[in-house]
């Protein structure tokens, strides 16, 4: 199982080859790929008890390393060289993105009792597939990143599909709505199909009705 965890950084490695051959289209797809493994590779490892057979083999901190590479890293890079900032800001997206990120992976309360993420949980390869997709003004997009940065140090919670019990069938089903329509959108850029946008923007409502409905459901 460790062997699976691990195969992200291959699928990372991917990714940053892509981003230097200047294809983002496939840096998109390597990443979204390797997203994929990180979302069920810690409910196999607890299914099949990985700790007991390897109590020396931390794969929490494998996971970790392997996580700021997909999530983080790779992420802020492409979105310095593939998506449109205001002129100078480049580099300071870049340093916001990543060192919030850094807050978020050394939070020791990332995480509610029913599993929601606490604070933004560094997803800038989301983020990233958003401003490719919608392309934004460079001042909206700058906006946007400094908005996500300053919620990882909030009470915001954010659903992790596969680790929230509630709704957790449907959860996921709308993550896979969401991973073939964005797929289909990053693909068929600049011209979208208007079934993948309808079925984006459906899952991307949800998504933000359920991190919304769960902060206000603690709030009150």
């Amino acid at each position: 199982m460790h062997v699976f965890t691990a195969s992200g950084v291959l699928l990372d490695t991917m990714a940053l080859l892509a981003l230097v051959d200047n294809n983002p289209v496939a840096c998109l797809l390597w990443l979204g790929a390797a997203m994929m493994i990180d979302g069920v590779d810690g409910t196999l490892a607890r299914k099949y008890d990985v700790k007991a057979l390897l109590p020396h083999f931390d794969g929490s901190t494998l996971d970790m390393v392997i996580d700021y590479l997909t999530w983080a890293f790779i992420p802020a890079l492409f979105i310095y060289y593939f998506i449109e900032l205001p002129t100078n800001f480049g580099l300071l997206a870049v340093f916001i993105i990543l060192l919030s990120s850094m807050f978020c992976f050394c939070n020791t309360n990332m995480k509610s009792q029913d599993n929601y993420f606490v604070g933004f949980p560094a997803a800038w390869n989301i983020a990233a597939a958003y401003f490719y997709i919608l392309d934004l003004p460079p001042f909206i997009t700058f906006a946007a990143i400094v908005f996500l940065a300053i919620l990882t140090v909030t009470k915001m919670k954010f659903l992790h599909p596969f680790r929230v019990r509630q709704f957790m069938l449907f959860n996921i089903a709308v993550t896979l709505v969401w991973c073939i329509c964005t797929t289909s959108l990053v693909l068929s850029s600049p011209e979208h199909a208007a079934w993948a946008l309808w079925g984006w923007g459906i899952a991307s409502v949800y998504f933000i009705g359920m991190c919304v409905w769960r902060t206000v459901k603690e709030a009150f």
